[in-house]
This record gives structure tokens, sequence and C-alpha cells, in this order.
């Protein structure tokens, strides 16, 4: 544990860090805060002064994308107006934020219903498109329902949130690599849990094995685990699952819309879906607009629906965004060319960045991602990157990656062309020099 200030603790746990409250005995006060005033001032100052020392504060950059000629955008950051540069870092993995289909239909239903919702679903925002989408989202992974949620992080948390609470003596078994949003909904479920080491399937076997045979368990998992670029092996998860009883839970967030026949994900490419009890997906990712889901049969669905906070004192997404998503998942499910397009890019990076010697980390997805291994040499380059070669990519620091790994995460889309890939290649291979940085990942 590493004290930040008087009142606060900075607890690192399953690779995440978050700030809780040190508690004094009821009626006291904390005994470093005895006769003196809190200094708000200084704890937030200090707080913030400890990333800059540990080189992992975040700046945001102020861009636009251009309509219509995705990976082009401007950057407004330390200029005298826009800067045109060139965006490698995007989740909206297929441009299909950007796909003629889409802005059509949120143009249509912006000047058909109009802007909002009108609140949540149960009170005005249950709009047809809503309908309409849920049934989509259920179709395209073979599930009785669908709920839609307002952020792929609002799904994870409020539905592990709410089954933790609602199974009997419920264990969660979590892969150490999981999202943030599912070891929140995991700790605020209140239930017991494990933490199974990434992929690990032995040790998840022996978790499963010591425990209460009689306890209700769920398995929770990544299909694409986003920071390394590799896989779950969904069916062998789903054989201890039969095996020990439990229910599994698959987040698809960065595997839907990008796999399978129809972007059903990693479940769908691996023909599993019909073993995953509850599917988890982003519609701010490869559907490139906005929002969260899960797809499970329909006592599942109703209970989160009728249960969980997060969903019910929400307010629904905006028609607007329903009606661009619903487009995106009707064009992704009948066509392949996106697809095939960002997985030939995403090779075409590998290997040149293989050739030229650069640490590209091993990765069967679609996720590039470069090893630097200090967090702020990372944030060198992407200064460099971005000053002197318009390219843009964010660097990836802890929480969000283990201290010591971490890296430049490239994603590159079905727009981003061999000549650019070369390029930006020979920009790293000169900053790599001139930083005097390792070419080769240590073994």
């Amino acid at each position: 544990m590493t004290q930040f200030c008087e009142s606060f603790a900075l607890d690192f746990t399953e690779n995440r860090a978050y700030c809780r409250p040190v508690i004094a005995p009821a009626g006291a006060a904390h005994p470093k805060l005895r006769g003196m005033q809190v200094n708000y001032d200084d704890i937030f100052a200090r707080a913030i002064d400890r990333l800059h020392e540990e080189g992992r504060y975040r700046v945001f950059i102020d861009i636009l994308r251009n309509k219509g000629a995705f990976p082009n955008a401007r950057c407004f950051a330390g200029h005298n107006g826009p800067k045109p540069i060139t965006v490698w870092c995007s989740n909206d993995y297929l441009a299909m934020g950007q796909h003629p289909k889409v802005i059509a239909a949120m143009e249509e239903a912006l000047h058909d219903v109009g802007a909002g919702s009108g609140g949540t679903r149960n009170i005005g925002g249950n709009t047809h498109y809503h309908i309409d989408l849920e049934a989509e989202l259920a179709d395209l992974h073979g599930k009785e329902g669908a709920l839609l949620f307002t952020s792929g992080y609002i799904s994870n948390e409020a539905t592990l949130g709410t089954l933790g609470k609602l199974l009997p003596n419920c264990i969660i078994y979590s892969d150490e690599l999981n999202h943030a949003s599912m070891i929140a909904g995991i700790r605020n479920s209140g239930c017991e849990k494990r933490v199974w080491r990434h992929n690990d399937l032995a040790h998840l076997e022996e978790l499963l094995a010591a425990d209460d045979p009689d306890a209700a368990k769920l398995i929770a998992f990544e299909g694409v685990y986003s920071m390394d670029g590799d896989v779950a092996p969904i069916h062998a998860i789903c054989d201890l699952a039969d095996k020990y009883n439990a229910l599994t839970y698959c987040d698809e967030v960065h595997a839907v819309g990008m796999y399978g026949p129809r972007g059903g994900g990693i479940t769908e490419r691996d023909e599993a879906a019909h073993r995953v009890t509850i599917i988890e997906g982003t519609l701010g990712k490869a559907f490139g607009v906005m929002g969260g889901y899960i797809a499970a049969d329909k006592n599942i669905v109703d209970v989160i629906r009728s249960y969980a906070p997060g969903f019910i004192f929400t307010t629904s997404l905006s028609p607007v965004l329903v009606a661009g998503v619903l487009a995106s998942v009707r064009h992704l499910k009948g066509s392949s060319e996106e697809r095939d397009a960002q997985q030939a890019a995403a090779a075409y990076l590998k290997q040149c960045f293989r050739d030229a010697g650069l640490p590209v980390m091993d990765s069967v997805t679609h996720i590039v991602p470069l090893m630097v291994g200090d967090p702020v040499r990372a944030k060198k380059i992407s200064d460099i990157l971005l000053a002197e070669y318009g390219v843009y990519v964010q660097p990836i620091n802890f929480p969000t990656v283990p201290r010591g790994t971490e890296r430049l995460r490239f994603t590159p889309g079905p727009a981003h062309d061999e000549a650019m890939m070369r390029e930006l290649t020979q920009a790293l291979v000169e900053i790599w020099g001139r930083l005097e940085l390792e070419f080769k990942i240590a073994a």
C-alpha cells in the first residue's frame, strides 16, 4: 500500500488503481486530522503532482475528425488553427462512425423524432429504435434477448453487480486482465471473487474445485484482450463451466463487429456463442457510435432490466445514436469488406514493424502494440510523432497496463493504406534511434 495523502490510500489491486477512504472509528476524527483543517486544495494538487512525477499524467488531444475522410483529422492543440493529422489509435476500428449509411440513418432519426430520448426507458425513453436494435443484437449473438445501456462500462458494471447480488452465495471468477468496468461490477456486487491468472485454465479449475459445489458460480472473461491483442480459450472455459455448474460472462467489446461471419465476435468466430450464458458488447468501437449491451436468454435479460440500477435510473440512449448503431449492425452483418480490410492492414503494419526491428508485441488480433516499457519515454515518443510527423497515437500507461509494460497501441483500419504504414514505420525507426531505445523486446 502506498500512501499519497492523509485520508486516502492508493490501492493496487488486480492491476488497477483506485482510491479508498481510510475509515476511522465511529465518532472519532482521523488521528492525522485532529486539531487541523483539511487542506483540500493541497490533497488534490499532490494527487496530480504524483501523476506528473511518475510520467503518467494523461493529456487529452484536441481534435476533430474529418467526416468521410478517416483517419484524417484536425488537431487544435498548440497550433494557430487546426493542423492536419493521421489518427492511429481510434477504437472506431472499421470507421463505421464515418459510414454514409450510419450518418444518413442518424440524420433521418434526428429529423423524425428529435434529439433526446425523453428520459429513462420506463418513463419516456423506450423508443421503437431501441426495440429494433435489441432484436438485431439478440439475433447477432443467437440469443433470446438483448438489453441496451448507455456505455460498455455501464453494461459491465450494472450486469455483474446485479448478478452477484441476486445469485445465492455467488462466487465470481475473474480473469486478472479483465476490464476495469468488470472489476467495478464484481466489487459492487459484494459477492466473493476469485482472480485467476490470465487465460490459465489450470488455475481457474483449481479455484473452481476448491469452492463449495453448491455455491452459485460465474466465470467472467473477455473475448479479445485489447492491450496485448490475445484471445480467450472460450470453449475450454465453457467446458470448465459445464463441469462445475457455473455461468459464463464474456466481454466482447473489442471483438463485436470485428470477428465472425456477421460480426458477432470471437464467440461467433469460434462457434461458441451458444455456450456462453451472457455476451456483453459495445456500440462505440467497431460499430462506430455509442452505447453498450448484453445478450442472453429472456429471463436473464428481464432480471437485469428489472433490478440493475445502472439501467433503471439512467436516461436511455438518444434515438439518434440508436438509429446510427442499427444501421451499422445491419451493415456489418452482411458485409465482411471492412473486417477483411482491417485485418489486412493490421497484418501489414505488424510485418512492417518486425522488418524494421521495432519491438512489436505478439498479437493474434487487430491490435498492434509496440512495447516501450517506460511511461516518460512512451509520452515522449507520442509527443514527437504528433508534433513532427502529424501522427496521433496515445501512450498506454499504468493502471491500464502493468508498470514496466507501457506501450503505444496502434489500431490500423481499412483506410490506413500501405504507404501510410511505411511512413509511420520510418518515423518510429528515426525516433527510436534518436532516443537510443532498444529495438527488440528483451527475452
